[in-house]
Order: C-alpha cells, then structure tokens, then sequence
C-alpha cells in the first residue's frame, strides 16, 4: 500500500510532460558540462572533431527533430482520438499513459533542444576546440538514441489506437488493484462486515471539493489516527463521487484538527482513477464492449474479447486474506464479489441479451468463475447465472437459439 507522496511520483512519472522536461533537462547538463571534459581531450581528436565537424550535424538535428516531434504529436493525437470515439472517453485517458509513447517524444523533444542549445553555444563561441570534441560525442550517442527511438516508434504505430491496443492497456492498468484485493481487502484497514459500527456522536469529515475519491493515504492516515488515539470509519471508498460538504468518514473524537488532518489524506479529483478503485476498470472494459454491441459499431467480436479479458481480470482475484488488517484504526468498506460481477458483466447481459453468441460467452465465463478459488465469487456467479438465463429468455424467441444455450424445453 503506498503513501499519497508516492502515488503523486508514479502520476508525474505517467506523464507525458514529465518525461519530456527530464529528457530535457539531461539534454541541456550534457551540453553545459562538457567543457568540464577539456583537459581530457587529446590533441589529435581537437583537431579531427572540431566546430566544422559537429556543426553541419547538429543543425540538421535540430530541423529535423522539431518536423519529427511535430508530425509525431498529430499522430499520437489522432490515434488517441479516434481510439476515444471507438472505445470510450474514459479510454483516453489511459492511452495518454502509454510509456512507449511517452518515452519516444521525449526523446524527440530532448533531441531538439540538445541541438539547439548546443548551436547557440558554438554560435556564441562558449566552446573552444576540446568542448566540441565532446559534443560531438554527445551527439553520437543522440543519433543512436534517436535511432531507437524512431523503431519502437514505428513499431508501436503498427498497433497505436486499435481496439486491441486499448484494451490490452486497460486490462494491464485494471489488474493490479484487482489482484490487491487479496493482499489488501478494505484497502488494508478492518472490513466494515467484520466491524463494530460508528459509536453515536461520531465526528463528520467532509470532502473539501467536488469530484470522486481517487485515493486514500492509509499509511498517512493511520498514522495521523495513532498519534491521535483515534479510528476512523471510511464512507466514502474510491471510486466514489462526491459534492462539497459530503460524508468521506467518521471520527470517533470531536476534534477539527484531527478531522481536517483525515480529510488531507482523501485526494479528490474530477475524473476517477485506477489506483486504488479495482472496479473502475471492469468498468471501462463493460463500456468498450457495449458500445461495440451498438447498431453502429455491431462488432460482436470485441464484446466477446472483452468477455474474456474481463474472466480473466476476475478470476484472478484469490481469497482476500483473513490476517490482521494492516491499519487497525481504520474500518473502511470492502469491494464484494458480486459488485465486481456486475461491473464487469450486467451491462452486457441486458444490451446484449438478444445476440446468441454474446450470452453463450457470458455463461460460459460464469460458468468458470463458479469454481473460482474465491468462495464468494464463486457463489456470485453461481447466483449471477439464473439473471443472464432469465435475459436471454425474455430476448431471444427462436426454439433452436435457446436449446444452444441450453435453455431449450
């Protein structure tokens, strides 16, 4: 379970943005350190390497490399795109995480500014002979790494933006908190059916803002609750959506600093996230495949894709554990089998209840989940069943449809 310090690195290191300043800022140390490297520079490289050398190289770098970065963001834009109106906004979003993407423009990037600086610097005769050996060094190792760059870009553009692509990125953004459902049920903290409930005169921590719970710093918080010597019951789990002025927890002491310190702890943003909210992608994955089940698209074939994808997310959540809850201060409710089940299928079941193949595949995952290693996931598709039945009852009229699903009679 990481701390919200930890979580706001891994975001900025998603980012686009970050990557790019990064690379940038190597780009600029390499060239202002290098005429720290002249007293290492024999004289036969000065008068081999020297400003008439680098310089024809370096300015077509930089000219090439600003067309490259330019055409390549119209790319990536239009791919992002296209893949939100075939898929779902909220796909966009997670495409806009994609490293391979991201670490391809920043080299771009990097490579651009590399070149100019490095221009302006002999334009300005900052180097003398010895520093533009080693710029032209640098300049090697620029080539080279644009090289590569520009075959995991062609690579990648194969596949950027097609349904494959996207949900194979969701599934791998979606399965991590799924499978820290075992590790961590309840987030970590004393699961609500297993605890006393609030005591009367309980404190109100409210939310400071509008817009859904993204994350909870449970380490922070149970620290700020034992020094405290309080506990605290969670209302409001991630994936929750909430006003100003809303429930997120109860306080068992009457005390605005400590609740305002809880209320720290809650990082509430406009769009819901994947962090820690494991339904949150079934989600996403159930909306790709209804869409793809609309009389515009009609592809079938994706919905059954993400029928399978969706088993596979789901059968491996394991039994969460009954060991002590790492933050025994805090009672905070518990993601159930049966909401995973639903997320992940109800939407398909009722819009795709009249198409034979879809409820074939949904029984047929059901099916396998009834023997899931969770006991309760795998009651709730034993349970979960007789609804996708009755669905497909109420919607497909044909006698030799139903006796293909094994509804005959």
């Amino acid at each position: 379970m990481i701390s919200k310090g930890l979580m706001q690195v891994l975001r900025l290191s998603r980012s686009l943005g970050t990557r790019a300043v990064l690379m940038t800022m190597l780009a600029l140390a390499s060239v202002f350190v290098a005429p720290l490297f002249d007293p290492l520079i024999p004289d036969p490289l000065k008068d081999r390497f020297g400003r008439d050398a680098v310089l024809p190289v370096l300015t077509i770098l930089a000219s090439s490399m600003l067309a490259v970065t330019t055409f390549s963001l119209g790319v990536m834009v239009q791919a992002f795109q296209s893949a939100s109106s075939q898929a779902t906004p909220r796909a966009y979003r997670i495409l806009m995480q994609d490293g391979t993407t991201q670490t391809v423009l920043a080299t771009f990037v990097g490579a651009f500014l590399f070149s100019l600086t490095a221009i302006v610097m002999f334009r300005a005769n900052f180097y003398d002979a010895a520093a533009a050996v080693v710029i032209f060094a640098m300049t090697i190792f620029v080539i080279a790494a644009i090289i590569l760059a520009i075959l995991r870009w062609i690579g990648h553009l194969s596949q950027l933006g097609s349904m494959d692509h996207i949900l194979s990125l969701i599934e791998s953004v979606a399965q991590p908190p799924l499978k820290a459902l075992a590790t961590y049920p309840a987030l970590g903290a004393v699961p609500a059916s297993r605890a006393e409930p609030p005591p009367p005169g309980v404190k109100t921590v409210t939310a400071p803002c509008a817009g859904y719970v993204q994350f909870i710093d449970m380490p922070g918080l149970n620290s700020t609750l034992t020094k405290a010597g309080a506990r605290l019951w969670i209302t409001a789990a991630p994936g929750a959506f909430v006003v100003e002025g809303d429930d997120i927890a109860l306080l068992n002491i009457q005390d605005d600093v400590i609740a305002k310190a809880v209320a720290k702890h809650f990082t509430i943003g406009k769009t819901r996230s994947m962090e820690q909210d494991a339904r949150f992608g079934l989600i996403v994955m159930a909306e790709i495949a209804n869409r793809a089940l609309s009389p515009g698209v009609n592809d079938p074939g994706t919905a059954i894709d993400v029928i399978h994808r969706q088993l596979n997310l789901l059968h491996g959540c394991l039994t969460p554990t009954t060991d002590a809850p790492r933050f025994d201060r805090i009672v905070a409710p518990e993601v159930s089998a049966e909401d995973l089940l639903e997320d992940a299928f109800d939407i398909l079941t009722r819009d795709g209840a009249g198409r034979v193949e879809i409820m074939n595949h949904l029984q047929e995952a059901l099916g396998r989940l009834s023997n899931s290693a969770w006991p309760e996931m795998a009651k709730a598709a034993k349970e979960h069943l007789p609804y996708v039945q009755d669905q497909a009852r109420a919607h497909i009229t044909m006698k030799t449809d139903l006796e293909t699903l094994g509804l005959g009679g």
